[in-house]
């Protein structure tokens, strides 16, 4: 596991998109501003 700094850029990463699309980090490279957010306890009591 890679620990990530403040400052560090994110490593590439592939996801599922809300509608069902495989997308990747490196796909918005010099093209738009990405924010990457976790909601570690999203949907969850507490």
């Amino acid at each position: 596991m890679t620990v990530l700094e403040i400052g560090m850029q994110a490593p590439d990463f592939n996801l599922a998109s809300t509608r069902k699309e495989k997308i990747a980090l490196s796909d918005y490279i010099g093209k738009r501003n990405v924010l990457l957010a976790f909601y570690p306890l999203n949907f969850t009591p507490g």
